[in-house]
């Protein structure tokens, strides 16, 4: 598990680089032939994160009703995103996987609820959603990359 979540910190480091340096028009534009804008990647991995890995396990996650409903799969980015949201899902992107890691090291993920994503793969544990997650941000981090070009 330590170089699963090696990956998710690089990537995490990564995706707050995005953060630290681009404007809020520039997170915030969804360029011509896109159907969102990178502050809302960064939101979706955030979001994406807790649901597979705490809530798949019966536990409580970090993130509020209203965040995981703006940012969860199939949601599009609705209205400017401002500097507040920012700062906090800048927070959130190494507190959430900073208390990931802590709860694996304290055994706290006793169950999970089965789940088969549209992309045909099966999770059956915490640790295999961690592993799947690692994926998941890849593509959105890609996708960012791509973004990035025309904003």
């Amino acid at each position: 598990m330590q170089y699963a979540f090696e990956v998710t910190q690089t990537s995490r480091k990564q995706l707050a680089y995005f953060l630290e340096n681009y404007t809020l028009e520039q997170l915030n534009k969804v360029p011509e032939g896109f159907s969102n804008n990178l502050i809302w990647n960064i939101g979706h991995i955030i979001v994406v994160q807790q649901l597979l890995v705490y809530k798949l396990s019966g536990l409580s996650t970090m993130l509020s009703e209203e965040m995981i409903f703006k940012y969860q799969k199939g949601s599009r980015p609705e209205g400017f995103v401002d500097q507040k949201e920012v700062d906090e899902l800048h927070h959130l992107l190494t507190a959430t996987i900073d208390k990931t890691i802590a709860d694996f090291e304290s055994d706290s993920f006793k169950s999970y609820h089965f789940f088969k994503n549209n992309l045909g793969f099966t999770i059956g544990t915490a640790e295999e959603a961690v592993k799947f997650n690692n994926y998941h941000e890849a593509i959105h981090l890609g996708m960012m990359m791509s973004i990035r070009k025309f904003i």
